[in-house]
Parts: C-alpha cells; sequence; structure tokens
C-alpha cells in the first residue's frame, strides 16, 4: 500500500444551489488511482485503525439508514472517495461545524470520483479534505496520524472565521423564515434579503441604528438628562473635572456614591458604593483614564439587570450576581478566584461564555481593601469575601419583569432613538416598580451582546435572534425582491434582456446579468459576459435593484452555482440533448438533467416555472417546480399545452399569426408577430419562441398587457440598432 495515493486534481466551489443541494459545497475531484482496487475490506487493519481515530463515525447512518451504518459499509467493502467524504464531514464536525450533505460519486475515467460535502466555509472545509485525505491516508499506510492536532487547527480556523455568537443567532433566525443571507465581509457584516429589499446587521446594530442614537448612548451623561427629561426615573449626579469637584459632587448627592466614565462600556472603570473621599479620588483616577469626562451619581441599592428592547419592545432581561469565594483556611484570595469562579466552564474570554473571567482589577482590589483584605491574603475557613459587587449578568429574569419596568426601559430606548438596545437597570427586585424601590435607569447601550439572553447561566434561552429578525422583516416578508432565472442551451441571453426590459417599463429599477454583460436600469456597467455568479451576484448586493434577472448557463451552474436560494421566476428555455461538458465530467443526458432542472428546483411555491412545452426534457420538469408551471410552445395544438389549459393551467402560444395568452380556457391575444421589429420575416422558430418565453415570465410576474405589448413591438427600435444587433449587440439602450 505504501505506493498507492489519493490525489486531488480539482476542487470546485459552488456558492448556491447546485446540481448536488440547495447550499453551498465543494465538490473535489479526486483520483485514487490503484486503490480503485483495493475497497476497505481488503485493507488489513485499516477499519480498526480508522475507527480507533474516529470512533464517533458510528453516528453517520450512510445509504444504510440506521446508526453505524457507514461503518457497515466499512466492514463489507466501499471505496477510498466514499471514505474520504465521511472523514471529511466528521473532521468537520469535530472543529465545531454543524453537519451535512455529502456524497461520492464516481466519474465515466477509472479512479476519479467527485467526494462533495457542505462546505459551511471554503476555507475550513478545503483544510478538512486534506486532513481526511492524510488520515485516510494513513489509515490505509498503517502510520501514525496525529487527529488531535489537526482538529486542532480546525478549531482555530472556524474560531477565526465563523460568525459570532449574536450575528450567528440572527443570522440562523432568518434563516429559519427563509430569508436568504450574504456575509459581506470575514467580521460580522451580514446582509438579510436581496436586493432593495436586504437589510444589513453588525452583531446586534443593523441598517435602522441611528448614528446619532449610538453617538449619544456613548455619552451617559447627555443620556441621562434626556431620559431624566422624559420622566425616566434615574441616579442624581452630574459630570466632574477634578478630585476635588468629585468630592464636592459626592457630598451634594449623598454617599454612598457611583463613580464612572462619562462614556466607557463593559463597565471598565466604574466604581460602586463609594463611602470616603480616599474611595472617590481612587476612583476617579481609573476613571478619567478611561473615557473622556467622569461622572459621580447616587448609587443605587440593588442588583444590575441588562433588559433588551428591539423594535421598542422589551424582548429579554437578565440579572447579575455578586461574585464572592469562601475561603477554605490555606488558599489565597487570587487562587480561590482561580479554583471558585474562572474554574467555571461558563467563564471565559471568548463569545461563546456567558460569563467574564473575573480579574482584579482596581474595582475589584478597592472591594477587597474595604474588608480588610489584599489578593495574597488568606481568608479563614469559611469566610465569604466579596469580589465584585456587579456583573456576571446571565441570570434570565425575562417572565419576572414587571409591566411598568418594561414600559420604562422601552421608554429609554425611544428617548435615545435606539431599534436595538441594551438597557443597564439596579433595581432589588425587578418584579417591583422602579420608583417604589428606589430603583432607576443607570445606562441605554446600542449593540447590545446577546449571548447572556442565547445562553444564561441560569433560567432559559430567549428567541433574541428571532425578535431582530421579526423586527427588520415583517411576517410574511422574505427579503425577496423579484428575481427571474433563465437557464436552458440556447436564447438565454435574449430571453433574459427581453424580461428585463419588461420589468424595467413597468416601473421597476432592474439588475441584469446575461451574457451581453451587467445591467443597472439603464446603465451598461460591464460589457463583458455576465453569465456568472460575480456578475449575478452585483445585482443582488444592490440596495437600488427592485427585480433582477439573471442567466445561468449550465457551465456557470456546474462550477460556480447558482447566486440566489431562490427565485420567484424560473425559466428553461430549451436542452440540447448532444450538450456535453466532458472535462466537467458531464458526459451523458442523466446528468446534463440535473444541471437544468436545479433552476425549477429553486423556484418559490408563490412563484412559477417558464418551461418550453415543446421541448420533452424541459417539459418533463414540471412536477419539480413547487410553484405554478407556465407552458410557452408554437401551437395550442401541442400535448403538453392542450392537458396543461385542460386542467386550468396557463401557457402562452401562437395562432394565427399571433401571440396568445390562456388561463384555462380564456385567452387573450397579446400582438401580432408582424409587430414585432426584430421578428423579421424568415425569423427561426427558436427566436419566436425566445419572444414566447419572455412574455410567459412578464405574465408570471404580473406585467400588465398594455405594458408587454409596448415592449416587445419596440425592443431596440429606440437605440437605432439593426434587429440582429438587438439580440447580439453588446448594449441594450431603453
Amino acid at each position: 500500500m505504501k505506493d498507492k495515493s489519493i490525489e486531488f486534481t480539482n476542487m470546485v466551489v459552488l456558492r448556491g444551489p447546485n446540481i448536488w443541494a440547495y447550499r453551498p459545497v465543494i465538490e473535489a475531484w479526486v483520483d485514487i488511482g490503484e486503490l480503485e482496487d483495493y475497497p476497505s475490506n481488503v485493507i488489513p487493519g485499516f477499519y480498526e485503525r480508522l475507527v480507533a481515530w474516529l470512533p464517533s463515525l458510528v453516528e453517520h447512518r450512510c445509504s444504510v439508514g440506521e446508526r453505524g451504518g457507514f461503518l457497515q459499509r466499512l466492514r463489507q467493502g466501499t471505496w477510498p472517495a466514499h471514505i474520504l467524504e465521511h472523514v471529511t464531514l466528521e473532521l468537520q464536525s469535530l472543529a465545531g461545524m454543524p453537519g451535512g450533505l455529502g456524497r461520492a460519486r464516481e466519474t465515466s475515467v477509472r479512479g476519479v470520483y467527485k467526494v462533495v460535502v457542505r462546505a459551511w466555509h471554503e476555507t475550513i472545509t478545503r483544510a478538512a479534505l486534506i486532513s481526511a485525505r492524510d488520515l485516510v491516508m494513513a489509515a490505509i499506510q498503517d502510520r501514525p496520524f496525529d487527529l488531535a492536532a489537526a482538529i486542532a487547527e480546525l478549531r482555530e480556523l472556524a474560531d477565526d472565521l465563523h460568525l459570532g455568537p449574536s450575528t450567528a443567532c440572527i443570522v440562523e433566525a432568518a434563516d429559519d423564515r427563509d430569508i436568504p443571507t450574504v456575509r459581506l465581509s470575514e467580521a460580522n457584516l451580514v446582509q438579510l434579503g436581496y436586493g432593495a429589499r436586504q437589510r444589513r446587521i453588525w452583531t446586534a446594530e443593523t441598517d435602522r441604528t441611528s448614528a446619532i442614537a449610538e453617538s449619544l448612548s456613548r455619552n451617559k451623561d447627555l443620556t441621562k438628562s434626556l431620559l431624566q427629561a422624559c420622566g425616566v426615573p434615574v441616579p442624581e449626579g452630574r459630570l466632574v473635572d477634578s478630585m476635588d469637584d468629585a468630592w464636592e459632587a459626592a457630598q451634594s448627592i449623598g454617599l454612598p456614591v457611583v463613580v464612572k466614565p462619562s462614556d466607557g462600556n463593559h463597565g471598565r472603570g466604574v466604581f460602586t458604593n463609594l463611602m470616603t473621599r480616599e474611595e472617590i479620588e481612587t476612583a476617579y483616577e481609573v476613571a478619567v483614564d478611561e473615557g473622556s469626562g467622569v461622572v459621580v451619581e447616587r448609587f443605587i441599592r440593588g442588583d444590575e439587570h441588562r433588559v433588551l428592547v428591539v423594535g421598542g419592545r422589551m424582548v429579554a432581561a437578565a440579572r447579575g450576581d455578586a461574585a464572592t469565594v469562601v475561603g477554605d483556611g490555606r488558599s489565597t484570595i487570587e487562587e480561590l478566584i482561580e479554583s471558585q469562579l474562572n474554574s467555571d466552564p461558563r467563564r471565559g474570554r471568548d463569545e461563546d461564555h456567558p460569563l467574564n473571567p473575573i480579574r482584579l482589577d482596581s474595582a475589584n482590589r478597592l472591594e477587597l481593601q474595604r474588608q480588610g483584605l489584599a489578593p495574597g491574603a488568606v481568608p479563614e475557613a469559611g469566610k465569604v469575601v466579596l469580589i465584585q459587587r456587579n456583573g456576571n449578568v446571565s441570570i434570565d429574569v425575562t417572565d419576572t419583569v414587571h409591566p411598568s419596568v418594561a414600559a420604562a426601559v422601552e421608554l429609554a430606548a425611544r428617548v435615545v432613538g435606539l431599534d436595538i438596545a441594551g438597557v443597564d437597570l439596579v433595581a432589588e427586585d425587578i418584579s417591583a416598580p422602579l420608583e417604589a424601590q428606589g430603583a432607576a435607569i443607570v445606562e441605554v447601550n446600542a449593540g447590545p451582546g446577546l449571548l447572556m439572553h442565547l445562553k444564561p447561566a441560569a433560567g432559559r434561552p430567549r428567541p433574541v435572534g428571532k425578535a431582530i429578525v421579526d423586527h427588520l422583516f415583517p411576517q410574511g416578508d422574505k427579503g425577496y425582491i423579484p428575481i427571474v432565472g433563465v437557464s436552458g442551451s440556447k436564447g438565454k441571453t435574449t430571453v433574459s434582456r427581453l424580461i428585463a426590459r419588461f420589468l424595467q417599463l413597468s416601473g421597476q429599477y432592474t439588475g441584469l446579468a446575461c451574457g451581453t454583460g451587467l445591467f443597472f436600469g439603464r446603465r451598461h456597467v460591464q460589457r463583458s459576459d455576465g453569465a456568472n455568479w460575480q456578475a449575478a451576484r452585483r445585482v443582488l448586493l444592490n440596495r437600488a435593484v427592485q427585480a433582477g434577472v439573471i442567466e445561468n448557463g449550465a457551465r456557470s451552474i456546474l462550477t460556480e452555482g447558482l447566486a440566489y436560494e431562490r427565485c420567484l421566476v424560473g425559466v428553461v428555455t430549451n436542452i440540447d440533448p448532444a450538450e456535453r461538458y466532458p472535462e466537467l465530467y458531464i458526459d451523458d443526458l442523466e446528468y446534463l438533467l440535473k444541471v437544468f432542472r436545479t433552476q425549477v428546483d429553486v423556484i418559490l411555491p408563490e412563484g412559477a416555472a417558464v418551461l418550453n412545452a415543446d421541448d420533452p426534457l424541459v417539459a418533463d420538469m414540471a412536477p419539480l417546480c413547487d410553484g405554478e408551471v407556465i407552458f410557452f410552445g408554437m401551437s395550442e395544438q401541442a400535448p403538453v399545452i392542450a392537458a396543461h389549459r385542460a386542467g386550468g393551467g396557463r401557457a402562452v402560444f401562437l395562432r394565427g399569426g399571433r401571440i396568445w395568452l390562456a388561463d384555462g380556457p380564456t385567452e387573450t391575444a397579446v400582438t401580432d408577430l408582424a409587430a414585432i421589429p426584430f421578428l423579421e420575416a424568415g425569423s427561426p422558430d427558436h427566436q419566436r419562441c425566445n419572444v414566447l418565453a419572455a412574455i410567459a415570465a412578464a405574465w408570471a410576474l404580473n406585467v400588465r398587457l398594455d405594458l408587454m405589448r409596448a415592449c416587445i413591438e419596440t425592443f431596440g427600435v429606440e437605440a437605432g440598432e439593426s434587429f440582429e444587433g438587438v439580440l447580439e449587440a453588446p448594449a441594450m439602450q431603453d
């Protein structure tokens, strides 16, 4: 086995729906060479070595359909490409990525396979495929493999590249509602929806989050004055400009007090329950370095709470507890913090931990000093030592919030102007009105962290991601603009340009990516071939675009996937049975049909497939559509059209030199063929079919009949082009 190998000859990244799945995948082309003659059951010790490294493979059901199914296949004998698929998926899972689809398929070349795996992130999946190949080869050749190092490397990649928990929960909630998502950067900037219907998020901030409101929220003193003016309970206090002024303010307000930065965050530089001038001066020295000013305000007794307000409505609340340790008579306070507090698995420095590690900062050292202790002191056994008075906000109390408290925090968010706000308040009992217990709102924060609500240390998680998505997209809104996908062997560009013309005349700013380039409205912004994923994506990212028309050739589907998840209308013009892509291992009709059916598979339930009734290969795709089917053809007598109309379906056809729309038995004439300038006398049938397909798509899009007629009778005339140029020139001038 030492001279046998598994070689990658190509990795094709399919970033959208494709012949394998609705989701992004990597299609790895694998040449197993002489290993084609060595299934797993004839390689001595292979099964035992692989299972010893990856015992969790027992969870893979494989085609057997039951737990341990893949291991059964290993014992019975399966080939390295199939094994590579499962090992790659398992390595991704061990690295913290969700599971997903996997496939291994033979090609027409002996020993060459396509291994397909779900790609949550291209970089991670590429690395997982390479590690999986190395692991499988090590098991085949009976040599060592450092699995722990391989998983650690993948985990590090995943940690660097995956979305943070706040952003991820919003993206997952959008996915649950079938709202498309596009990651716009390696950071947490994400687009939800397409074109003019899109919204953008960056963690818990949205494109509705006002810059003025965010700036205002950072100015704690100004925020407090605005809240107070609107009747929101806030602690008395003011800005100070020196230590002496801080002490004077404290005496005026009444001890104890809080000293904090006027524009700080994350609790840095905040000192509470200060009783003496010495404590206030110590706090002032730290706070003045944390922000642009210092605030002294009344100390409020009680627990710190964080209340999340989304779209003017309270959706979650969490309470913080004081952090304490208990002496054992042997350990120092520093050692007790590590053993009793920081050892808690809920504490960590990354976003996956609801509690932060406790560190002995200046505020915590001051708390110890009040108790007559130092960090190196050894408390007697059983002695409770307070380390941190506030913080650790992670206990869910959503169901206990008093209605008047909810109303107060909602008002606070509105006063500041934030669509998503984290409102901090201090109260002894959040189930009682604030005024009655002397409680108050102390801060209103933009971009609040959501982890405390997603993974509370106690209590049940709250669906805060769903609340944010529902705020951005009212129920029924999936963030889709009308998208038309056009596929087939021939005629795609002409049909795409005609459909874009229909939409443009109907008043919608239309993006068009087709074989003659990229168009936005009347502008031809790219003159090279636009029938590709990148050009189509530009249509979907453009915030001005109200409708999109995207041409999808077979090669683009095979090498890139579709640029959109779903579309309102999908057109298949025709299929040439002789069309082949041997360089992509598409060398039979069965696979070619899978390519073009991709366009039909992604049509929304409220949408329509526009299919060629005169092409049996296309017409047979009708049952694959989740929505309506509209057939087009050269004659009403075509059996497919006749049967479809008899069942109440819609069709577009020619009769007596005219184009007709038929909705069941009801017929409406569109125009005469002679009135269509670019259909000169003797135009081939395929050009007339192109017109029928475009009109059927316009009908599916509810374009008015008079606009259909005006478009088709003037297409290209305004530009002064020859009619041949209308179909082949690189520009469409509206």
